[in-house]
């Protein structure tokens, strides 16, 4: 019998946490790098609210990244728990990847992000992202303004978006990561459930379909998840929950015409990762100021 240590001698495995600011394209990375969608997405910042875990298998590498939201400064109750997922994910890694929106800057957030960069001793490397939307000579003066904040192994210059320099970034982490066996089969993409990835493409609909202070008053349950017997149909039943009463016009819609468009628009996305047939049914319901309510918080899964 072949000893572990022989058959994976040339391996290198281990965890990196994908940090940044918000909206700077972390999840439109992870997606990217995967090849499949397990992290949502939007124009809107904080669209990711849970570290979502997702694995990179290659011949000689396995890269478990975490998802992390952005990370800001924040005030209230829900945005407390969300950045502190994010540095908790910092925590536990060996490799922190820092993403940045080169067509954007944000200085606050940059340099709350950098305090919390300097408050840790793992290896960093620096990827800006969004190099497509400006010329090469800003991003070369982005590349000289972080290089003086702070000491990166590596800057590795990308846009996740379009796939430019991806490769070279998974060479620049595993040239860093430790030498070791996989910590997960090989058929293992991510650790969440489909039941939490179908609720996190309804939230991403809201997000994307609705005006600009809404998505962040909104959390989704699913209520029911049930295959029936033949198995090409799955019965979902999910409560999209809101603030305030008046929230529920901007959801619903006229003649239920909003409403019928997130529930077609995730649907469709839900079905992409089942691979069959859904039956979707959406209820709105308003728990009022659940971001101050830190039982109504956790009961949402934040």
């Amino acid at each position: 019998m072949q000893d572990i240590n022989d058959q994976y001698k040339n391996f290198k495995a281990g965890y990196v946490a994908i940090a940044g600011t918000p909206n700077a394209g972390k999840s439109t990375l992870l997606n990217r790098m995967l090849g499949e969608k397990i992290s949502i997405t939007s124009k809107k910042p904080q669209t990711t609210r849970n570290r979502i875990l997702g694995v990179l298998h290659r011949p000689e590498i396995q890269i478990v990244f975490f998802d992390t939201p952005g990370v800001f400064e924040a005030r209230d109750k829900l945005n407390v728990r969300i950045v502190d997922a994010a540095l908790s994910a910092v925590g536990d890694a060996d490799l922190i990847l820092v993403v940045i929106d080169v067509s954007h800057s944000e200085p606050n957030a940059e340099r709350f992000l950098v305090k919390q960069l300097q408050n840790q001793t793992r290896p960093v490397i620096l990827a800006p992202n969004k190099i497509d939307l400006i010329d090469k000579s800003h991003v070369l003066e982005s590349i000289d303004k972080w290089s003086n904040v702070y000491e990166f192994e590596e800057i590795v210059p990308i846009s996740a978006r379009d796939g430019i320099q991806i490769d070279e970034l998974i060479s620049a982490m595993a040239g860093i990561l430790p030498p070791g066996p996989p910590y997960f089969p090989e058929d293992t993409l991510t650790d969440v459930t489909e039941r939490f990835i179908a609720a996190e493409l309804i939230r991403e609909q809201v997000f994307r379909l609705t005006g600009a202070e809404l998505p962040y008053a909104t959390a989704v349950t699913i209520d029911t998840f049930r295959e029936k017997k033949e198995g090409h149909l799955v019965n979902i039943e999910a409560t999209i929950h809101l603030e305030r009463d008046s929230q529920k016009g901007m959801v619903i819609g006229k003649n239920g015409s909003k409403l019928k468009q997130i529930g077609t628009r995730s649907r469709e996305q839900i079905e992409k990762m089942l691979g069959c047939k859904i039956y979707l049914k959406l209820f709105v319901r308003v728990q009022k100021n659940w971001r101050k309510d830190t039982k109504a918080i956790r009961r949402f899964g934040y």
